[in-house]
Order: C-alpha cells, then structure tokens, then sequence
C-alpha cells in the first residue's frame, strides 16, 4: 500500500473534472439539440466553470495563481 502524493491527487482531480466539463458540454449540446435552448446554455456554462476551475485549480497548484 502506497501513500498518496499531492501530484497524484492533483492529477486524479483535474480528471475528474475535466469528465464533468465534457459531460457537461455533452448535456448542453444534446439539450439544444431537443430544442430546450436555455437548458442547453444552462450546462454549456457549467461546462466553462470546470473548464475555468481546471485552469485556476493547475495555477493554484503551481504556485502562480494572482
């Protein structure tokens, strides 16, 4: 049994939300494509938080965020 790393957590992490992001992303397209246009928009912007999130979560990690 190993102990986990930070960067390993980090990794695991970014994953998981990068799945979300594209899960996300595919629930707004199929909802615009039922013709349900704020729905569609709704998880198009979820989509982008995690995309953001992802982004600030790897500045975050590397010491760089402002």
């Amino acid at each position: 049994m190993s102990v986990p790393t930070s960067g390993e957590k980090f990794a695991e992490f970014i994953e998981h939300v990068r799945k979300a992001q594209e899960a996300a992303a595919m629930l707004g397209h199929l909802a615009k494509a039922n013709d349900d246009e704020m729905m569609g928009q709704g998880w198009l912007a979820i989509s982008e938080m995690m995309k953001l999130t992802c982004i600030n979560a790897t500045k975050l990690a590397t010491r760089r965020m402002h």
